[in-house]
């Protein structure tokens, strides 16, 4: 358990994807600090899901389907999270993701493969739709949910919006250019949002998670026994920490951004990752 921050105490807060496995420990970290949580998420039923563990924990919390990429959507969860817990004060853009058809095949391109007769996604077979829908889920699905909430925080002390990058927007993964692009795109956009809202009060950082089992890569990750994958083992070994990132690893960073303790600190994308982006391999 954390310190109490006790700024944060009464404090509005909007997570996007608060339905998904690191979204809701945010969430939840966040009401343990007596923070009122609206938890938006595709997905209605996890998004509620959630809001009822933190009530059940003695918290405050709706759950709203909403989806990030629709400004109607958008409009109508912001009114409700006004009429119901008041005007935001602090924006979570945790709605993220990516999408096979946005994904190789392989790590590196062999010139057999524009000939093999198994089925492969070269770069040169990438569907512009599934690189689309991975960009804009991830960089509009920040952008678009920043221009409705944010208007609340305007000239009001203590608000932030803190944005979901990932460490491979430092430096790409093999296989996943859309992610590892669009993620890049979150980085730059953070940056820039955090020198055009500094003059109204408004702090933007983000968190860069790296390794983290999830829904979305745990079978990329981790076998059916829960031993780990080639791809597994690569990460572990440049690793330096040598584990996966849990939830809850995200909480101080989290806090830290949305507390006082950060007051002077704008526009920064902050590594989660073990070390990870630190180590050469060698």
């Amino acid at each position: 358990m954390h310190p109490k921050f006790k700024e944060l105490e009464g404090k509005v807060v909007v997570v996007t994807g608060g339905g998904g496995i690191l979204c809701s420990t945010m969430a939840e970290t966040l009401a343990a600090q007596g923070a009122k949580v609206a938890i938006l998420d595709l997905n209605l039923e996890k998004a509620q899901e959630v809001a009822q563990q933190i009530i059940n924990s003695g918290g405050e919390a709706i759950g709203i389907k909403t989806n990030v990429l629709e400004v109607e959507s958008l409009k109508s969860a912001h009114k409700e999270v006004n009429s119901k817990l008041g005007p935001c004060d602090i924006l979570v853009n945790g709605a993220g993701g990516n999408h096979p058809k946005g994904t190789t095949s392989k790590t590196h391109l062999f010139t057999e493969d524009l000939q093999a007769k198994e089925e492969l996604t070269t770069f040169f077979d990438l569907d512009p739709e599934g690189i689309q829908f991975v960009f804009n889920l991830n960089f509009i699905g920040t952008l678009l949910p920043t221009q409705v909430f944010s208007r609340d925080m305007v000239g009001r002390e203590g608000c932030s919006v803190i944005n979901i990058s990932s460490m491979n927007a430092f430096s790409p993964l093999t296989k996943i250019p859309a992610y590892s692009g669009a993620k890049a795109a979150v980085s730059n956009f953070t940056q820039w949002l955090a020198v055009h809202f500094s003059k109204v009060g408004i702090r933007v950082n983000a968190l860069a998670p790296g390794f983290f089992l999830t829904d979305q890569n745990r079978s990329l990750l981790t076998t059916t026994e829960n031993k780990l994958t080639d791809r597994g083992n690569t990460i572990i070994d440049h690793t330096p920490m040598g584990r996966f990132g849990e939830p809850a690893d995200l909480s101080g960073t989290l806090l830290w951004l949305c507390s006082k303790g950060s007051s002077f600190v704008t526009g920064v994308v902050v590594p989660i990752d073990g070390g990870f982006s630190a180590f050469s391999g060698v």
